[in-house]
């Protein structure tokens, strides 16, 4: 894919899936990055890689079932937004559904580096962020003001 930015470089489009699953309470769940992977320690909302021919829809019921034991039917998905970012290595499209619906507890694996917290949209500016996930933040801002 060429980048429009005047460079001569092409980076590999990498389409990920995320949600702002938002509680009872108007609380957002963010997750941390595990140390040893790129970006880590940084928070970002929930989800995850789309693997080749699955709907990114289909990729978020995957990932919020791995990741956290969560189960969300695809028809509370809401589209919200989306992030377009250029990494160094790739391009990042990141569509973000707001989720109000789920069933289960919120559980990590034990042995993840992995943490999550439920904070307030306007907390999520205190959080350290991929450079993707910050356009969505101020939409999340804004939603909850409206």
């Amino acid at each position: 894919m060429q980048i429009g930015d005047g460079s001569s470089s092409t980076r590999r489009l990498l389409l990920v899936t995320a949600a702002a699953l938002i509680d009872s309470a108007g609380r957002i769940l963010i997750t941390q990055r595990p140390h040893h992977k790129a970006l880590g320690g940084l928070w970002e909302f929930p989800g995850g890689k789309v693997e080749a021919g699955e709907a990114p829809e289909h990729a978020l019921v995957r990932e919020l079932k791995e990741e956290l034991d969560l189960t969300v039917e695809p028809d509370a998905l809401d589209p919200f937004a989306f992030a377009s970012h250029a990494y160094t290595d790739f391009h990042l499209l990141m569509p973000l559904y707001v989720v109000t619906r789920w069933n289960g507890e919120l559980k990590l694996e034990p042995n993840s580096a992995q943490a999550a917290k439920w904070v307030h949209a306007h907390e999520l500016r205190a959080h350290q962020m991929p450079p993707a996930d910050v356009v969505l933040v101020d939409r999340l801002i804004e939603r909850s003001a409206a």
